[in-house]
């Protein structure tokens, strides 16, 4: 009678072995970004002039999106804002005081009338800096301004929104610190939060082939697997790309979401990253070693002990 663990280690074999043979084929088309855009998520801009900011205050409004989880890219002042309609929310208790709106700095161009040593008029020009306190769309009231937060009026996929409950019960099993919103996934090991595109923004099942990889991102953190024993060296970046990519094929497999016609974009990334490691195929079964391992530990939050892969019968 075939136990959960041989099956579960199939399942795993045949992953790898289908996505080596797409490897190996060499007609692979481009990798695809399995996600459409927020035109309200990016870098950050002025609601009147539509401009990106520049300098240092890109930094400074990213900093405080960060802080406050703000979605939205557009930013005005106070005055702005209650030109538009808007009002600023009031600020919220565990916010201190001061720290609800964002100061920016502006060089303003100055120019004046002096006399020189030689006791002729010159025009002496210098830069004054200037600063200004905004705040995000994300902070104001008003259900007119919506079509300016993210997730609206956005180029959002078509396609039906596929839901799987296993999928989704293992995730949120993990209580991992995910957010979602913008135009980026990743994983920050310094906040130790995953970072997605809103689920509408997918096609399909490419939304749990991308929380899957960041969570398996999320693995590496110290006080769960310890990557850093495994992919350090030369090729730690792009080795934890393959770790990350390979796990997610296999957590798709085990929890039923079904990839048979996208494995040749999972393979297609993997050759990116392949490539940067002078293609030496060896990388892949080291790979799949700690892809096996991370999957384990992300299933494990949600399976029984008993329906868990051992690292022995995965090799």
């Amino acid at each position: 009678m075939e136990t959960a663990m041989s099956k579960n280690s199939q399942i795993r074999t045949e992953i790898t072995n289908r996505i080596i043979e797409a490897l190996e084929s060499g007609n692979l088309p481009p990798w695809r970004k399995p996600w459409a855009n927020d035109a309200n998520a990016g870098f950050p801009r002025n609601v009147s002039s539509q401009r990106s900011y520049s300098g240092v205050n890109p930094l400074l409004l990213t900093l405080a999106s960060e802080r406050h989880n703000l979605q939205s890219r557009w930013w005005a002042t106070f005055k702005k804002w209650d030109n538009l309609g808007g009002k600023v929310m009031r600020r919220p208790k565990d916010v201190p005081s001061g720290q609800w709106g964002t100061k920016i700095v502006f060089c303003a161009p100055i120019s004046k009338t002096k006399i020189d040593d030689k006791g002729e008029e010159v025009e002496d020009k210098f830069f004054m800096l200037k600063t200004y306190t905004v705040f995000n769309i994300d902070q104001i009231e008003g259900d007119h301004l919506d079509y300016l937060r993210v997730g609206i009026g956005d180029d959002t996929r078509s396609g039906d929104i596929e839901t799987f409950e296993r999928a989704d019960a293992a995730i949120a099993a993990t209580e991992a610190d995910i957010r979602f919103g913008g135009n980026k996934a990743f994983y920050d090991p310094l906040s130790d939060h995953i970072q997605v595109p809103r689920r509408e923004q997918f096609n399909g099942s490419d939304f749990y082939e991308t929380i899957l990889h960041e969570l398996v991102h999320w693995t590496e953190h110290k006080e769960r697997l310890n990557w850093d024993r495994t992919t350090k060296g030369d090729h730690a970046y792009p080795l934890g790309e393959l770790i990350a990519e390979i796990g997610a094929c296999y957590l798709c497999g085990e929890l039923g979401v079904p990839m048979a016609d996208r494995i040749e974009n999972h393979a297609s990334y993997l050759k990116s990253w392949l490539s940067a490691m002078k293609q030496d195929a060896g990388f892949i079964f080291r790979a799949t070693s700690q892809a096996s391992k991370a999957t384990d530990y992300i299933l494990s939050f949600s399976q029984e002990p008993a329906e868990a892969v051992s690292e022995e019968a995965t090799v």
